[in-house]
């Protein structure tokens, strides 16, 4: 379980702490945390809710909503509980009802589980979404299509770091093979939206450590 301050806007310091849940798959979760305000969101709950819930209340946490990077069910599945164990909305791209309300589209039926998710709230390419604890702290949202139809990037750009999901990794992509993916749009996402973000944004993925927008641009340019 890793634990990264970012420091780089002196107005507030951000904390960012990875935790690696597991059920079918090992899926890295994040919390994105203001510790001026002790609040903040988590990012692809995908399984092991209570673990979560747990790390939220040892350090009295606020946490305002869940992002979902896109709606594959090993970034899902502890949605439902924590919801509402804190009682807090959860949002995701407004391409990824299918995948919420379909276990063929977001592979559960494949792994024996059977996730399928209501009540979701959606954003849209270019929205921000802020905390309402400190509206300085926010999050835009950057459509990538290609692994899913839905998937999308979390960039804050006053600390330099972005939440990819499964678009990119250190030293790797995402699979275009499953329902609604695009190998096309995929390769076109991370030129166009991820590769064109500042070199040294760091990226926390879904499954792997982190890297850099500079080092992996090095590596697919090869």
């Amino acid at each position: 379980m890793g634990r990264m301050a970012v420091t780089k806007n002196k107005e507030f310091k951000m904390l960012v702490q990875k935790v690696n849940v597991h059920d079918v798959f090992d899926t890295n979760s994040y919390f994105y945390i203001d510790e001026k305000t002790n609040s903040g969101f988590l990012i692809d709950p995908g399984a092991q809710a209570i673990k979560l819930y747990s790390i939220i209340k040892e350090n009295n946490w606020n946490i305002e909503s869940i992002l979902l990077t896109h709606g594959h069910f090993d970034h899902t599945g502890a949605v439902e509980q924590l919801c509402e164990m804190l009682n807090v909305p959860y949002f995701i791209h407004k391409n990824g009802e299918q995948f919420l309300k379909s276990t063929h589209f977001n592979l559960s039926q494949y792994c024996h589980r059977n996730i399928v998710l209501n009540n979701a709230r959606y954003f849209d390419d270019g929205d921000f979404i802020s905390l309402k604890s400190n509206s300085n702290v926010k999050l835009q949202v950057i459509h990538t299509p290609g692994h899913t139809p839905d998937s999308v990037v979390f960039y804050d750009k006053n600390n330099g770091i972005a939440f990819v999901g499964d678009t990119i990794f250190k030293g790797s992509i995402g699979n275009s093979e499953y329902p609604g993916g695009n190998g096309q749009e995929l390769s076109e996402s991370i030129i166009n939206r991820i590769f064109t973000l500042p070199p040294e944004t760091v990226l926390y993925s879904g499954h792997s450590d982190k890297t850099t927008v500079g080092t992996e641009k090095a590596r697919y340019e090869r």
